[in-house]
């Protein structure tokens, strides 16, 4: 069940397209920053391209379709490397351009993101916190409680270590 918080104003729900548009451009941020894991191992341009896909809706310059087409295309190199951390630097730019059609996709962008970093043995929790704090205050909150339910199921538990917190990839 989605969110009702990330319904988008013209289906319904309360999010306007401003904060629509914030959405999917810092999901395709945070899916850039794992990029490079997946063309370590593929030549493949179409996570690459799904990022620019997103970026295009959030200037308005395509339509939702052009990018669900972008994040089908994604999801398709991810099935075609064999590597954990490319797979899932993959699925966050499929993820973060399928913000275009539900804006609960930005969550994605962020979560195989970490799964990403965690597969190739790299810290996430200074990359969950900056990348939480790079949104804005109001959508914050629903983005992190959003994630937080999300990280066990991906794959990304927590666990405290005395004051700090660490991720680990659980396989």
């Amino acid at each position: 069940m989605r969110d009702r918080r990330f319904v988008a104003m013209h289906r319904g729900g309360p999010l306007d397209r401003e904060s629509h548009v914030v959405l999917a451009r810092w999901a395709a941020d945070c899916a850039e920053r794992v990029l490079p894991l997946f063309t370590l191992c593929s030549e493949d341009l179409r996570p690459a391209h799904a990022l620019e896909v997103a970026r295009a809706w959030a200037r308005g310059e395509v339509k939702t379709g052009v990018a669900m087409k972008a994040s089908v295309a994604a999801h398709a190199a991810a099935r075609q490397v064999e590597d954990g951390a490319a797979t899932a630097a993959a699925r966050a730019a499929a993820q973060a351009v399928a913000t275009a059609h539900f804006a609960d996709h930005c969550m994605g962008g962020l979560l195989y993101s970490l799964k990403a970093l965690a597969v190739s043995g790299q810290p996430t929790e200074a990359e969950l916190t900056g990348q939480l704090a790079k949104l804005p205050a109001h959508l914050r909150g629903q983005v992190r409680e959003g994630v937080e339910i999300r990280l066990e199921p991906l794959g990304i538990g927590r666990r405290r270590s005395g004051n700090s917190q660490t991720a680990r990839h659980e396989g």
